[in-house]
């Protein structure tokens, strides 16, 4: 796919740079994303160098994971970063993805993450035909819950061992969005479980895809 960019009132989401990799690598070494993210520990300017240069280049090119430099329209700051994950479930009738997102702590307590997530959930939903977006982090990340509940995912559940984080299996908090929560349309029917007093509901009707 093509990279894109997006834009909200006060970022530009645009794909990594090489030129990038100074504010990545400096970034990283907060000790809050070496603990609640996948980056390596230590966090050294190879792999930041490999991230900007590399990886992200490859997850668009190949549909896997898009990934957006999340910086300021006023000064271009890196202020985080945020992906869509697992894309190769597009190409199924499940059609799903996961959104995970880090922010600088300098920039931290000003709404950037949830300003970034609105726009690539909007066009993960309404470009790419998303139904289903997961949000996963390790019990206890109080701060990205915040975010997530804040867009509307609703929780649901802990998943054992779901995760592997620096060579220990921990527990997950897990959630999900539908296309309808925002009030947008599916192109699948979504049958919900029974109600709690027992009579089925209707099935959310078919509609063309965007």
């Amino acid at each position: 796919m093509e990279p894109v960019t997006l834009t909200t009132e006060r970022l530009t989401l645009r794909p990594f740079r090489p030129s990038d990799t100074d504010a990545v690598f400096a970034a990283c070494q907060d000790p809050d994303i070496q603990r609640w993210t996948t980056v390596p520990v230590p966090y050294e300017r190879a792999h930041a160098e490999d991230f900007t240069g590399r990886v992200c280049a490859e997850g668009w090119r190949d549909d896997t994971t898009y990934d957006f430099a999340m910086v300021t329209k006023s000064d271009g700051a890196l202020v985080g970063a945020m992906g869509l994950l697992r894309l190769a479930q597009l190409r199924t009738a499940e059609r799903q993805a996961e959104l995970g997102y880090w922010t600088v702590r300098e920039h931290r307590r000003r709404g950037y993450t949830g300003e970034a997530a609105r726009a690539v959930i909007e066009w993960a939903f309404t470009r790419l035909g998303v139904e289903r977006l997961e949000w996963c982090t390790e019990a206890g990340n109080e701060s990205s819950r915040a975010v997530a509940l804040g867009l509307g995912f609703r929780m649901e559940g802990t998943d054992r061992a779901r995760l592997i984080q620096k060579g220990t299996r921990r527990d997950a908090w897990r959630g999900a969005l539908l296309p309808s929560d925002w009030g947008l349309p599916s192109t699948t029917p979504y049958l919900p479980a029974e109600s709690a007093n027992g009579t089925p509901p209707q099935p959310t009707p078919q509609v063309p895809a965007l």
